[in-house]
């Protein structure tokens, strides 16, 4: 058993895990934090998508001691007193979310791509979530919630 300790949504956690847990097992299992899903287990289909310290990453292929000391966000971790972010409320209003299993870690890589520039270029928006397969959407609503919330 190795300790940790890490922010998850803006709260201090300090936990005991064994060695060889990887991140996502500790965010579903040990927190609760269950809009991490888990798709391939080999960080193609980017479904396990979080946020740690400012970029979109696999939470599949971390292991749980690498988020030692760095800031991790989830999906739960973007809707603030029960305001959902701008990026969460496009996809719905535009019709980018259909069964749903993609949606937290297509939006947590575009909150990570709208962090770092403000207003992307459509390409720039389709290569900021190329990591993210969806099989529902065709995408073309994904990049249209996108663009309607950039710059």
């Amino acid at each position: 058993m190795i300790n940790i300790q890490f922010i998850v949504n803006g709260k201090e956690q300090k936990l005991s895990i064994e060695e060889d847990k990887r991140l996502i097992d500790v965010l579903r299992e040990d927190l609760g934090l269950i809009g991490v899903k888990e798709g391939c287990s080999e960080g193609e289909c980017g479904a396990c998508t979080v946020i740690m310290d400012g970029e979109a990453v696999n939470s599949c292929l971390v292991m749980a001691f690498q988020a030692n000391g760095r800031e991790i966000t989830t999906i739960e971790g973007l809707e603030k007193n029960g305001v959902l972010d701008p990026i969460q409320k496009a996809f719905i209003d535009v019709g980018a979310v259909q069964c749903g299993y993609c949606t937290p870690g297509m939006v947590l890589s575009v909150k990570a791509l709208l962090n770092k520039k403000k207003n992307p270029t459509h390409e720039e928006i389709r290569e900021g979530i190329s990591g993210n397969l969806c099989r529902c959407t065709g995408y073309n609503k994904i990049i249209e919630a996108v663009e309607k919330v950039r710059g």
